[in-house]
């Protein structure tokens, strides 16, 4: 599966007495983002974690490590590896479908993360076939449990392409009511000349939803300091953005207005970022990736790589 290992033991996909094979590959990954370790100030050397018991101050070895739940203040009852595997969980290996309901009845608070899962070996291709086929044809979402870190989840599956997405829900103690939040909200009764005017900013701005047009520009700011302080330039400081509290809501949106219609006219079209002259030696390809150089070489149409610090 192109490299990407699967998450946990094989697994099978079951819809009453049709059961399949399958294997569960997480669908998205943030090994590309930029990541940190803490330093000493002092010395520049990488600060180590040890764990350490909080009465004696000795350090402790992973093999004397356990796991314990806090009662009170100084009593923790343990519970070991071996306890928490032999806890009787009926859906370790099987994503059971327990249901099936409209896409529209699940509210996205409780979305968690999503999953590709795919026939598993050469057999159950026919089984997969038929559970996903029917969900497409069905045009609903199939509600699901599966163990994944010792812990059961719910999993909702849906077609997609060749094979299912499953995407971890939330249980509903997990999600806060939006009346904790809202209730301060005051009611403010809007014009119809300013829903106008916002409803035509919205249609200036309207279009399709392509991820690959979103840059991650504090990601891309990031790379672009380490880059900098690499090549031992110096750091300016940026000015900070103003955010002022708007007076003159009537003014703001017909300046919107304004400002929508001046930018598209010149709004120059989108071009790849070059690298600056002297910094092609300090940037690294990103790992598991091919060097920006390369792909564009081989595939000239592929969507451009992140740079990477």
């Amino acid at each position: 599966m192109n490299g990407v290992p699967r998450d946990g033991p094989p697994r099978f996909l079951r819809l009453s007495l049709v059961t399949c094979p399958v294997a569960l590959y997480p669908a998205t990954s943030e090994s590309e983002k930029v990541s940190f370790n803490q330093l000493n100030r002092k010395t520049g050397h990488r600060i180590k974690y040890a764990k350490v018991d909080a009465d004696t101050g000795e350090e402790v070895d992973n093999e004397d490590t356990v796991k314990g739940y806090k009662v009170d203040t100084d009593t923790f009852i343990e519970v070991t590896k071996e306890e928490i595997e032999n806890v009787a969980l009926g859906s370790t290996r099987t994503i059971e479908i327990d249901e099936f309901v409209d896409r529209s009845e699940i509210d996205p608070r409780y979305l968690i993360r999503p999953y590709c899962l795919t026939p598993d070996g050469k057999v159950g291709h026919d089984a997969f076939a038929v559970i996903r086929d029917t969900i497409r044809e069905m045009n609903k979402v199939a509600i699901g449990r599966v163990v994944l870190t010792n812990r059961e989840h719910i999993i909702a599956l849906e077609p997609l392409d060749k094979g299912l997405m499953g995407t971890l829900l939330r249980y509903s103690y997990e999600v806060r009511s939006a009346e904790e939040y809202f209730d301060d909200i005051q009611d403010v009764k809007m014009t119809r000349d300013m829903l106008d005017l916002a409803r035509h900013i919205v249609n200036q701005k309207a279009g399709r939803f392509e991820p690959d047009k979103f840059e991650d520009q504090y990601e891309t700011a990031l790379i672009d300091l380490i880059n900098q302080k690499r090549a031992g330039n110096p750091i300016t400081t940026k000015a900070r953005p103003r955010s002022e509290n708007v007076v003159d809501l009537m003014g703001a949106l017909r300046k919107s207005i304004g400002d929508e219609r001046a930018a598209k006219v010149s709004k120059p079209a989108k071009k790849p970022r070059k690298v600056a002259s002297g910094q092609k030696e300090m940037l690294m390809p990103i790992a598991g990736k091919k060097p920006t150089k390369e792909v564009a070489a081989k595939k000239p149409a592929a969507k451009p790589q992140r740079k990477s610090a």
